[in-house]
C-alpha cells in the first residue's frame, strides 16, 4: 500500500530555529526530531519542505543523520495528504474569521 505523502517545514519545526534568519546557518535540530521523523516514516512519505537552500538542507539532514527517515527535500508545494508548519493557519471553510486569524497570528515561539 503506497503510503500517503507529508509536507514537514524545516525552520520553526525541525530545528531550533526562532526567527533570526541566516540563509547560511541551518539550527541544530530540536531535541525528539529523529524520534519523530523515524515514527512518521512507518506511515508516510516525508518530505522536507523548506525555502533553504536544497542541497544544503540535504547535507543538514544527512549531518544529524535524519535523511534516513524522508523520500526528499523540495521548495515546491507538491501535492501532501497533509503539512506541518509552524507558519500556518488552518482553513476552516469559513471566510468571516480568515482575517482575523491571519491578523492575530503569532509564531510558537513569539506567543
Amino acid at each position: 500500500m503506497k503510503k500517503k505523502t507529508l509536507l514537514m517545514d524545516l525552520d520553526g519545526v525541525l530545528n531550533q530555529y526562532e526567527g533570526e534568519f541566516d540563509k547560511d546557518v541551518i539550527p541544530p535540530p530540536k531535541e525528539g526530531a529523529d524520534i519523530l521523523l523515524q515514527k512518521l516514516n512507518f506511515d508516510y512519505e516525508v518530505k522536507i519542505f523548506t525555502a533553504r537552500d536544497i542541497i544544503m538542507a540535504t547535507n543538514w539532514l544527512k549531518k544529524y543523520n535524519l535523511f534516513d527517515y524522508i523520500s526528499g527535500v523540495t521548495n515546491i508545494k507538491e501535492p501532501a495528504y497533509i503539512q506541518v508548519d509552524d507558519r500556518c493557519i488552518t482553513f476552516d471553510g469559513d471566510y468571516s474569521n480568515l482575517l482575523k486569524k491571519i491578523s492575530e497570528f503569532k509564531v510558537w515561539y513569539k506567543s
